[in-house]
């Protein structure tokens, strides 16, 4: 199976210290609805995995994040792109849940659900919970430079074999001409 695993907010969409709590706050990063529907288009699946911690936080909740993903998903359709699907971690970080990036249970669940081996598949995030993510299920991690990604990229030191791009454009224009190997 050809796929592409991406974090939401950073990565489709522009961030916030203070969390996408409406749908009216979700703003797509410039070409990144176009990336997702060159994927598409190339015959992968995008699968989203995304921490929410805000249902958790009780800033929002699960009805709300449904349309807030009901908004993007009608944004994506609308540039000819699909989602597969949306896996998601309601849990605040104090939660300890196994599901919450940079834990892999987020990925274990797309592998099982899917019926698919991770080994290998891009995961493209703006953080170094996502890389660490990606890499306890033999994903291949890349960096954007959207969302928190510049942040990542001056504090972090386990980011080295990690590559990186300006945006999930940059990547899925590298990925689709072959400058960086298949999956």
């Amino acid at each position: 199976m050809k796929l592409v695993i991406l974090d939401r907010d950073g990565v489709i969409n522009h961030d916030s210290d203070d969390y996408i709590k409406s749908p009216e706050e979700w703003v797509p990063i410039p070409g990144s609805l176009e990336a997702i529907a060159r994927l598409h288009r190339e015959g992968y699946k995008v699968i989203l995995a995304t921490n929410q911690s805000g249902v958790g936080r009780g800033l929002f909740d699960m009805n709300t994040l449904g349309r807030i993903h009901a908004r993007m998903l009608e944004a994506v359709r609308a540039k000819g792109g699909e989602i597969d699907a949306i896996f998601f971690c309601p849990h605040k970080p104090e939660d300890n849940c196994g599901c919450r990036k940079p834990q892999p249970g987020l990925f274990e669940e797309i592998a099982e659900r899917l019926k698919v081996n991770l080994n290998g598949v891009y995961a493209v995030g703006d953080s170094e919970r996502d890389v660490a993510a990606a890499r306890l299920v033999s994903a291949r991690p890349v960096l954007v430079r959207t969302g928190k990604g510049k942040r990542t990229l001056k504090k972090s030191k386990a980011l080295t074999d990690v590559p990186v791009f300006d945006d999930l454009a940059a990547f899925t224009d590298a990925f689709l001409t072959g400058k960086l190997p298949a999956n």
